[in-house]
């Protein structure tokens, strides 16, 4: 069961969230990247509340007011030319219009566990690394080649969040070649994530024990930068076989849904020969997918 703080606390913390977005947002933007003159001594960096206001045409109190996270609703159009002020990208734009509410959120389940059906899937899918997440990345069951290329047997299953082993396990953290250039963006998108959940408290215990175990994390999470989830590419450097890249493939169970399937599929030859090599007898890619047919 999902352990939530009240509605009226949710919403209380939604718009605090949303105060810090804005605040952290704003004291990024120099006056004169909007060309405006410096204006003296600034007791803090980036615009100024009534310059923001001013810029985006909205009144002083009002956007006062929306960084002090009071309750007041915002609409799209108001929305829409903050997000233009402030210079916000796309991701950032979504971020803020689902913490001001607009469009409401959609309360999407999340999956505890996996039915047989979806096992099935992850075996066929061998020898191709496979995984299903749910948003707030717990690991809810895997095929073989995924567990192997990151030793997931030797990590029990109520540990096993991508999060907290990309942050703080040393094993997982060895493995992942390109860490230090991709753990932000990861963060970012768990952020994202987040807005959705910022009242429930699984979210903020899991986000309270990275900021404690992790300096990593809780720098970055300070940034308050968001992104969407995307399929990109991953190198891991597994001691068994060496070097191994990976396009990885992200596809959720439903349009409503936040549980997704990733699977990597290997991004050249060497990669194909090594998974073969070890899940040898599993289900062969089809002429379609296969690198080496023509």
């Amino acid at each position: 069961m999902t352990s939530t703080l009240p509605a009226g606390t949710r919403d209380g913390l939604r718009r605090h969230e949303l105060a810090t977005f804005l605040r952290s947002r704003r004291e990024r933007i120099s006056p004169e990247e909007v060309g405006l003159p410096p204006g003296g001594r600034r007791r803090t960096p980036g615009l100024r509340r009534e310059e923001v206001a001013q810029l985006a045409g909205v009144g002083v109190t009002w956007y006062t007011w929306l960084e002090q996270g009071r309750d007041i609703k915002a609409s799209d159009q108001v929305l829409a030319a903050i997000a233009g002020t402030l210079r916000l990208d796309p991701h950032e734009r979504a971020h803020m219009f689902t913490l001001a509410g607009s469009p409401q959120p959609v309360a999407a389940s999340e999956c505890d566990a996996l039915s047989p059906q979806m096992h099935i899937i992850l075996r066929q899918l061998e020898p191709l690394p496979a995984t299903v997440l749910n948003s707030r990345m717990d690991i809810l069951g895997s095929n073989r080649p995924y567990m192997w290329l990151y030793d997931l047997d030797a990590v029990p299953f109520e540990d096993r969040n991508a999060m907290v082993l990309a942050f703080t396990h040393p094993t997982w953290r060895a493995r992942l070649v390109d860490r230090t250039d991709n753990l932000p963006w990861v963060v970012a998108q768990f952020r994202a994530s987040m807005a959705e959940h910022v009242g429930d408290k699984r979210w903020k215990c899991l986000v309270t024990k990275l900021r404690a175990e992790s300096p990593e994390f809780d720098t970055l999470w300070d940034r308050h930068d968001v992104r969407w989830i995307e399929n990109a590419t991953k190198r891991v450097d597994h001691p068994e076989v060496g070097r191994l890249e990976f396009d990885y493939t992200n596809l959720w169970f439903g349009p409503r849904s936040e549980t997704r399937l990733t699977t990597y599929t290997p991004s050249n030859e060497d990669t194909w020969r090594k998974i073969r090599a070890r899940f040898d007898g599993c289900p062969q890619p089809g002429p379609a997918t296969g690198p080496d047919t023509g």
